[in-house]
């Protein structure tokens, strides 16, 4: 029997063998820097605009959990790695099928192995970055430690919440879904209750329960998680119909290539189907709800426009969208077949906007119930041409690979600098929103105009680019 040790290495050692491989060696090491001065830069801004220490850091902790929540997904993309159906991508949690190992200690080791991956490169790199806040505001350099603590096991509830969840789909996706609808809810009308079971609260109000309950909950969420994973390895024949070509006699003309065909059905076929797009959707509305609803003076004293906000930061998270049409797309496979890579990316953009747009709006009309009809009209008039531009610059800087790309330190920096032109000014506006609502509108919709604009030049110049790059081989 191979020791989960043994295990525990071999992957960590393939880990950062790929990211070290696929970005430049010890390029990729400079990736954490880069991370820890943008969570400065943020912080700074934030504290300059006259934010308090406690809702900054309250914030941090909401990061990292959401963070959590995508690395703990691993247990949809894992599904599919057992299957070996990533493309050219064979890990070594593959090996189930040919190594005497169990895929549920393989998973859960590779899960494991994530975590520490990604705490020490991510997470602590987002708490030394409020090290601003010592300086321009009361953060305590005594409590900092506490703080890493706390957003690590902030990190751990992410992940183990995610694998809560995905392992109740396993066996009832209806399940999922009402015990997904029931946290948030309980997060919407008791938000105390977010205090006292996650690991904020340990921050907030240490004591030696706080600690036990940061610790237990979510080691108890993912062990249940695990449990409860079916892998699909029965053994059964699994059929399905001719969908391919129901979608290309539907699109006509359009998908002569069954270009989009394709990219819906990558999407409608890995695991999660195309519920995940309107999940993390949900996740992002949920988080976001909960802090204009209960943090209103979040920032010198006034509530940002909730429409602008929404509106804002869905198009933003409509990017892990693209990420899925994506998913097992590379330059080197379209050069194989008599197909322009053009076309590949106008296939994504229709099929981008045939996923995200119905994601975005339901969620921006839920809002509207939420928090009134007239701010969310402008988050709607924001919302479509602001995601365009999230998919124009990433499918100029990052391609048909944008995980993989978006490690590589001076891609993110690119693609960050490019999204902070402008979400940072509509950040700005919803701000201000309450001193000229109908000023700031027009501004508002001017930017994202402009910016959608922008992300149809970058999506038309993604083609050529990524083309040149696969005819001299360097991708």
């Amino acid at each position: 029997m191979v020791s989960v040790r043994y295990l525990f290495d071999q992957l960590l050692r393939e880990e950062w063998r790929m990211h070290a491989r696929l970005f430049g060696g010890w390029r990729f090491a400079a990736f954490p820097v880069f991370l820890a001065a943008l969570a400065a830069g943020t912080a700074a801004f934030f504290a300059l605009a006259g934010s308090e220490t406690e809702t900054l850091l309250a914030g941090l902790h909401v990061v990292v959990a959401l963070v959590g929540l995508q690395v703990g997904s691993i247990g949809l993309v894992g599904r599919d790695a057992l299957g070996d159906l990533l493309g050219d991508v064979t890990l070594l949690v593959f090996s189930a099928r040919t190594l005497p190992v169990s895929e549920r200690r393989l998973l859960a080791v590779f899960v494991g192995k994530d975590v520490l991956y990604y705490a020490v490169l991510f997470i602590a790199p987002l708490v030394v970055g409020v090290a601003p806040l010592v300086v321009l505001a009361d953060l305590s350099v005594t409590a900092l430690p506490r703080l890493l603590a706390s957003a690590w096991l902030a990190f751990a509830f992410g992940v183990g919440t995610s694998l809560l969840l995905v392992g109740l789909a396993t066996r009832s996706r209806l399940l999922a879904a009402l015990v997904g609808a029931g946290a948030l809810a309980g997060g919407l009308f008791r938000p105390d209750l977010v205090v006292a079971f996650t690991p904020f609260g340990l921050y907030a109000d240490p004591s030696l329960t706080r600690l036990a309950v940061s610790v237990a909950v979510p080691l108890l969420a993912a062990v249940v998680g695990f449990s409860l994973f079916e892998f699909d390895r029965t053994g059964t024949t699994r059929t399905a119909g001719n969908q391919f070509r129901r979608l290309t006699d539907l699109f006509g003309e359009r998908d002569e290539q069954g270009l989009l065909a394709k990219s819906l059905l990558d999407v409608a076929r890995s695991s999660g189907s195309l519920w995940k797009v309107l999940l993390s959707q949900g996740l992002i509305f949920g988080v976001v709800a909960i802090l204009l609803g209960y943090i209103p003076d979040i920032l010198v004293g006034v509530r940002p426009s909730p429409g602008l906000t929404l509106g804002a930061v869905l198009a933003l998270g409509a990017f892990t969208t693209y990420n899925w049409l994506c998913q097992y797309d590379d330059a080197a496979f379209f050069g194989t077949y008599p197909i322009d890579l053009a076309a590949v990316f106008e296939a994504k953009l229709w099929a981008f906007l045939l996923l995200a747009i119905p994601a975005g709006g339901f969620y921006l009309a839920l809002g509207s119930v939420v928090f009134g009809p007239t701010s969310l009209l402008v988050g709607a008039a924001v919302y479509v041409p602001v995601a365009i531009y999230v998919f124009g610059v990433t499918a100029y800087v990052a391609g048909l690979r944008p995980t993989e790309l978006l490690f590589d330190t001076p891609v993110f920096m690119a693609f960050s600098g490019a999204i902070m032109a402008v979400l940072l000014p509509l950040v700005v506006l919803a701000i201000a929103y309450p001193l000229a609502p109908t000023r700031i509108s027009l501004a508002a919709v001017a930017l994202s105009l402009v910016a959608g604009l922008l992300g149809v030049v970058g999506y038309r110049r993604a083609g050529p680019k990524w083309t040149r790059r696969a005819r001299a081989g360097d991708l």
